[in-house]
């Protein structure tokens, strides 16, 4: 997994260093439970980060904290799976850093969730559409839990495209409800290749920098030909489709980001490159599912305002 918490999972990031009222109008959105209640400790700042999946088989909420705070509900309409991991900072390599397992929780439709959120931790908020498993306490499984949406995180950096983020994420949700009935979990994904680690951290770091496959192949030590198809084959794109999806999502960021009443979607385009705005449009709603527009909505969102949300927050 990456070392930035919220890029596994960016392509479909709805907040970004959302203050705690912009950050529960989300939620409240994506999971249409207009029940939940957030507790920050510090109300005035950012509160962290929202992403998020919608598919036939459920949804895949993903988020990040920057400081302490309570999540509650008193009554959860869904059947919820929830994970609640920190950073174990074992490896400085793109890949390879873990997680701990923290905690794996099920809340059943109609209990109370009273989840403690501590500062740098991130949390995974699985809920089934179709059907609701019948263990509701996965103890013996929670280390398969956990693996299995470390490595559909891992895999969501190189999505392919938008339908293919959805065909994986309701294999996860079905392969998940599946484990927590004590079917057997899919097999581990394998490491990837360390030449090719490295020759991900410098597509995903280095921003102002024009593509060169013959650059990128003397970094990773191996030929333009083997590095092409070596990450064709481990991670379903090529190099230069890894360095366009890359330049979509770093203007995705910069969109969901913008507070401005205009966002200058065109300007955010251009400085990655991207000339032509139809063709941008085309392309950013093939990796996404969604138009550019339609992106800077979420900070629009009904109760995004400080006096909207006055009865959601409150300080420990």
């Amino acid at each position: 997994m990456t070392t930035s918490c919220t890029r596994d999972f960016d392509a479909y990031l709805r907040v970004n260093r959302a203050l705690p009222w912009e950050w529960i109008a989300a939620l409240r959105r994506l999971t249409g439970n207009n029940d939940f209640q957030c507790q920050a400790e510090f109300p005035q700042s950012e509160l962290g980060s929202l992403s998020s999946l919608c598919v036939d088989e459920g949804r895949f909420i993903h988020f990040c904290a920057r400081q302490s705070f309570r999540l509650q509900n008193d009554s959860m309409s869904t059947f919820s799976l929830i994970l609640v991991t920190n950073r174990k900072p074992d490896s400085a390599m793109p890949g390879e850093g873990r997680w701990d397992l923290g905690s794996v929780m099920t809340i059943a439709p109609g209990k109370s969730l009273d989840l403690l959120i501590d500062t740098g931790s991130r949390v995974i908020l699985v809920q089934p559409e179709l059907r609701a498993p019948e263990l509701t306490a996965p103890v013996e499984c929670s280390e398969d839990i956990s693996r299995m949406v470390g490595d559909y995180l891992s895999r969501a950096r190189f999505f392919r495209n938008h339908e293919d983020a959805v065909i994986a994420t309701g294999t996860l949700i079905r392969d998940l409800c599946r484990v927590m009935e004590g079917g057997q979990a899919p097999e581990p994904a394998p490491e990837m290749d360390r030449r090719l680690l490295r020759v991900i951290a410098r597509i995903e770091e280095e921003g102002r920098w024009d593509f060169n496959l013959g650059e990128l192949a003397t970094y990773s030590g191996v030929s333009e030909r083997n590095l092409y198809y070596l990450m064709k084959r481990e991670t379903g794109l090529t190099p230069y489709r890894m360095y366009q999806r890359q330049r979509l999502l770093r203007v995705r960021r910069r969109l969901v980001d913008c507070q401005c009443d205009l966002p200058h979607i065109s300007w955010y385009a251009a400085d990655e490159g991207f000339s032509h705005l139809g063709r941008f449009a085309a392309l950013y709603r093939q990796h996404f599912g969604e138009l550019p527009s339609e992106t800077v909505q979420w900070r629009r969102l009904p109760g995004t305002k400080p006096g909207e949300a006055a009865q959601t927050l409150s300080v420990y």
